[in-house]
């Protein structure tokens, strides 16, 4: 589940002050495992590594614009 914290002032236009875009992000994972506290461990290690949406948030990458 992804959850996170917005305020639309700023996505509108209400509001310079507030910044546009999310604030803070929370991500819940629910697992059904008998898996122990080291293998769990090891799989969010591993998720947080190789999940391309969570590395471009982690380390937001150099964006251009370009007019054509």
């Amino acid at each position: 589940r992804a959850e996170g914290d917005l305020d639309f002032r700023g996505t509108l236009g209400v509001s310079k002050e507030v910044p546009v875009g999310f604030q803070d992000i929370r991500l819940t994972i629910s697992l059904d495992t008998d898996a122990t506290g080291e293998q769990i461990a090891n799989l969010i290690r591993l998720t947080e590594r190789y999940c391309g949406v969570y590395q471009t948030l982690v380390a937001a990458p150099q964006i251009t614009v370009t007019i054509a």
